[in-house]
């Protein structure tokens, strides 16, 4: 099951409900870090099924913080931000992965175009801003080698997450679980409108019907 249209409203509405109550109107995505835990403790050792859809959100973000440095990398040069080649190596390598982690590979697949088209959906946008107002516009190019093995190690990480959460991800609830972390995600890290969006593609194929 998809994101339907009204999560995805809810996710953008709270997102910016939260930026605007912590007074951080130009905010943007934070740098990617360590994943939401469940919280220590006796229960922290058996997460119930719905809490394993917390690190598939905090993961994705984590993951779309890398589309900030690759649009960054990219700005002003001839680089592309679509690259067939790239995302065909990314599809190939998570779908190895799943198999040796036990999960399914075709939903593995299906997760990680969604987290491609995400981090394209923030990189165009930041380059529309930054061609707006070259003043936004990055002073530095980040090296894009060492952002992609980010992105790898990131892509590694969720794939486990994926093969640990095919009974969260098939519940009647997963939806509106799924989009209640993915707002407390996006408070968390204090996204703005754009990475709000990038979240919720994201995720749109997470829950399966």
């Amino acid at each position: 099951m998809q994101l339907t249209t009204s999560i995805r409203r809810v996710l953008l509405a709270g997102t910016a409900a939260a930026v605007l109550c912590a007074g951080a109107g130009s905010a943007v995505a934070a740098p990617a870090g360590a994943p939401v835990r469940p919280t220590t403790g006796p229960l922290a050792a058996a997460p119930a099924p719905a809490d394993r859809l917390r690190p598939l959100a905090a993961l994705s973000a984590d993951r779309l913080a890398t589309a900030d440095l690759v649009a960054a990398a990219k700005w002003g040069t001839d680089s592309p931000i679509d690259d067939p080649a790239r995302e065909r190596e990314v599809l190939a390598a998570v779908a190895a992965q799943a198999r040796q982690v036990g999960a399914d590979p075709e939903a593995t697949v299906r997760i990680f175009r969604d987290q491609i088209e995400a981090s394209k959906l923030v990189q165009r946008g930041l380059h529309r801003r930054w061609a707006a107002d070259p003043a936004q516009a990055p002073t530095s190019r980040p090296d894009l080698a060492r952002v992609r093995a980010e992105i790898d190690r990131i892509n590694g990480e969720l794939v486990r997450a994926v093969a640990a959460s095919p009974q969260a991800r098939t519940a009647p609830g997963c939806v509106p679980r799924l989009a209640v972390d993915a707002l407390r995600v996006g408070h968390q890290r204090h996204l703005d409108l754009l990475h709000a969006a990038g979240l919720a593609r994201s995720l749109r194929s997470v829950c399966e019907g």
